[in-house]
């Protein structure tokens, strides 16, 4: 049996012997078995623990301690509706780029919008006159035609929008080109060279109100040096904007703060947002800002798990394949950008047969569909459960239903209680919008 301490996601996920005396371990979500959870509401099925979300925040919260600060959990990581609510049961705030993400969050309650950030480059008239009337903390801006637009609706309204630029310091965050967004040739963003003339603009306007400044360099950062520079950046022009009679008052650092998907523990994760929090709160500890932060992997991401079942094993002239009943549709990472997840039984035995060499791939006539590729994992049977791991950030968010593949569930786990949070959907649930 393999060591399973290189397999686990404390507290969410952990290795359990299915009795004293028993030589497997079973992995389950806190106190309830995965097993019995697949029984229940089938696979695949996405499986997260209320648990590792919670000590995430707190861990976020504690790391950034007394400066003034709100996290603003990036709803496109994760937004399944349970999620959003246990999160603003601990104070959190909410960064959304679209208006569909806003209606999510006011449906939990009205109240919430206070501590929304809207961010994105394409926002469209009626979603700005949704978050003006539901008087959100602050838009985001990306560029002149933005600022124009939501000077005009704001205007329209007679009500009073608060706003900062995001600005595009051309710092290399060193991350995935898809994922890397602080560079010139990026589309988010205006350059920092013509932030001066854009917030006189702003001031301009009866119903703006510059109120901030906002950077976002990127996402899956692992390395705090790209943050460092971005801030330092940013508080040489807060100060300048300062000078010139703007009442910046917030500085959005964005998110970003990446997880280590490869075989680790996850000890390491406090000294890593703390960090990420010097590196943010050191640039600026002199302006008295207070600090918006987006993050949304870093909290949800190893919270989660997708469930799926073995469906065949497949050999091509010595090439072995583990084909399962999950496939792209249902997690996109791997195929969209290559990706690196663990996968790893369910049920680990006590086996004396050597580590086998395999690909693991799911059903969609795509030869792009696969989880893994020339992966060892211990002895797996047709039937069998895996576990593909750190999967509660950009997993469900991006499913689609390819091929008319229904989505998965969802299911919540509360210490050993757990609730079913989005059923599965059936062929008649995707043929009801559609018209002979």
């Amino acid at each position: 049996m393999s060591d399973t301490r290189q397999q686990e996601r404390p507290p969410g996920f952990v290795y359990r012997k299915i009795s004293a005396k028993s030589r497997i371990r079973e992995l389950t979500a806190e106190q309830v078995s995965l097993r019995q959870l697949a029984k229940r509401h089938g696979t695949p099925l996405y499986v997260y623990s209320a648990s590792a979300i919670r000590e995430r925040y707190r861990q976020f919260d504690s790391a950034f301690g007394a400066a003034g600060h709100t996290i603003c959990y990036s709803v496109k990581a994760n937004s399944n509706l349970s999620i959003l609510k246990l999160l603003a049961s601990m104070g959190a705030g909410f960064d959304i780029v679209s208006g569909g993400e806003l209606q999510r969050i006011l449906h939990l309650s009205r109240n919430s919008a206070g501590k929304v950030v809207f961010s994105g480059v394409g926002k469209l008239a009626d979603e700005i006159d949704l978050a003006v009337n539901s008087g959100i903390l602050l838009f985001n801006a990306e560029s002149r035609s933005e600022l124009e637009l939501l000077a005009a609706r704001a205007a329209h309204l007679r009500k009073t929008a608060r706003f900062a630029l995001r600005v595009n310091p051309d710092v290399d965050a060193r991350t995935h080109p898809y994922i890397s967004t602080g560079l010139h040739e990026h589309k988010f963003g205006v350059p920092m060279s013509e932030a001066t003339e854009l917030y006189h603009q702003g001031a301009a306007s009866r119903y703006l109100r510059a109120a901030g400044l906002s950077v976002h360099i990127g996402s899956q950062i692992t390395d705090v040096v790209p943050f460092r520079e971005a801030m330092q950046l940013v508080g040489n022009l807060v100060h300048s904007l300062r000078h010139d009679g703007h009442d910046i008052r917030y500085v959005d650092a964005g998110g970003g703060l990446g997880i280590p998907y490869m075989q680790r523990s996850q000890e390491d994760f406090p000294a890593s947002v703390q960090a990420y929090a010097s590196s943010i709160l050191n640039p600026l500890h002199r302006l008295g800002v207070h600090v918006l932060l987006e993050p949304g992997r870093a909290i949800v991401g190893p919270a989660g798990i997708l469930l799926t079942r073995v469906t065949y094993r497949k050999h091509n002239n010595g090439k072995q394949f583990l084909i399962l009943d999950a496939a792209m549709n249902d997690l996109m990472r791997p195929s969209l950008y290559g990706a690196h997840h663990e996968i790893v039984p369910v049920e680990l035995r006590w086996s004396c047969s050597q580590p086998q060499n395999v690909d693991i791939v799911g059903p969609v006539c795509e030869t792009g569909d696969f989880f893994a590729r020339n992966r060892e994992l211990p002895e797996v049977h047709e039937g069998d459960l895996l576990s593909i791991l750190d999967t509660g950030a950009y997993g469900m968010v991006l499913a689609s239903n390819y091929n008319t593949r229904p989505r998965a569930a969802e299911v919540l786990v509360n210490g050993a209680s757990h609730r079913l949070i989005r059923k599965r959907e059936n062929i008649r649930d995707l043929l009801a919008p559609e018209r002979l």
